[in-house]
């Protein structure tokens, strides 16, 4: 196996902080990014520069200088860069008129823009090498648009719009771009959640107040049946570093509890994907 040089965001907790032990144990060189390393996080920090083949960056993924800084430093240190792994994101969930422009705004940033920042300066070395893996961590409501998690899954969508274009675009160039869908999993970001600002409208939902609340009983009793472990995502994204260039599937669903719902939806889309880019003149980028 080939050692590859792997940046990984938005791992101080979650899947992030599995997926950055999984992959260093696999023998790679991981860059592990998180914000705060010098505050809230150093323990985090700390315990996770104490891992073999880790080092952790401090990075804000809004910030462009900040993110041109540490991929500056990996450059300087490695020359290139192997694999990106777009993990870090937010949630924002309730109702949807309760959120400000700044508020989705916000999402758009962190689920969408950053990632396409750290793709934007990523992709000129893995084009240059003939090689090289993107995975972004999407959702299953980036196949879906749940109500009371409609600004979050806008965010998803777009995530999963420029991943999907980008898997067509740079296979023939070599470059392998990948989603993961992640479901529901008992992972820190559910005490990370954040709500609309805007709260003088939520009073107008009282005729569905009660729906939110019905969600959260329906999750938690397919925690209990399905007992979902985040380490899968972890491990789906080890088993996607590892396979050979071009076999990469475009979407891999991780979830255990509605994942078949997604599974059955990304194989119907699919097909009428690949009708729309024959009929554009493209069919020699599905294969």
């Amino acid at each position: 196996m080939d050692k590859k040089i792997v940046l990984i965001t938005g791992t101080n907790s979650g899947f992030g902080w599995l997926t950055a032990h999984s992959v260093a144990a696999s023998g790679h060189k991981v860059y592990a990014t998180m914000r705060h390393t010098n505050g809230k996080n150093a323990d985090k920090a700390e315990a996770l520069s104490q891992v073999k083949n880790i080092t952790v960056l401090d990075v804000s993924l809004t910030d462009e200088t900040s993110v041109k800084n540490a991929f500056d430093t990996i450059i300087a240190k490695e020359g290139t860069i192997d694999v990106l792994v777009n993990n870090a994101g937010g949630a924002m969930f309730g109702v949807a008129e309760s959120s400000t422009t700044e508020d989705v705004q916000r999402m758009l940033d962190i689920n969408m823009i950053a990632p396409w920042r750290l793709m934007k300066l990523a992709i000129p070395y893995m084009r240059k090498q003939s090689e090289g893996l993107i995975i972004n961590i999407s959702s299953g409501w980036g196949r879906f648009s749940a109500p009371f998690a409609v600004v979050y899954a806008a965010s998803k969508f777009g995530l999963e719009g420029l991943s999907e274009g980008l898997h067509y675009e740079l296979r023939p160039l070599g470059v392998d771009v990948t989603i993961i869908q992640p479901g529901a999993f008992p992972t820190e970001m559910s005490q990370k959640i954040q709500f609309g600002s805007d709260t003088s409208v939520v009073d107008e939902y009282k005729a569905i107040a009660d729906v939110p609340g019905k969600m959260g009983t329906a999750r938690d009793q397919m925690f209990e049946t399905a007992n979902p472990d985040p380490q899968d995502v972890a491990d789906a994204v080890v088993k996607l570093i590892n396979m050979p260039k071009g076999q990469r599937p475009l979407r891999t669903v991780v979830d255990p509890t509605t994942g078949e719902f997604i599974k059955r939806a990304n194989e119907a889309v699919n097909v009428e994907y690949g009708n729309i880019l024959t009929a554009f003149g493209m069919k020699g980028l599905l294969n």
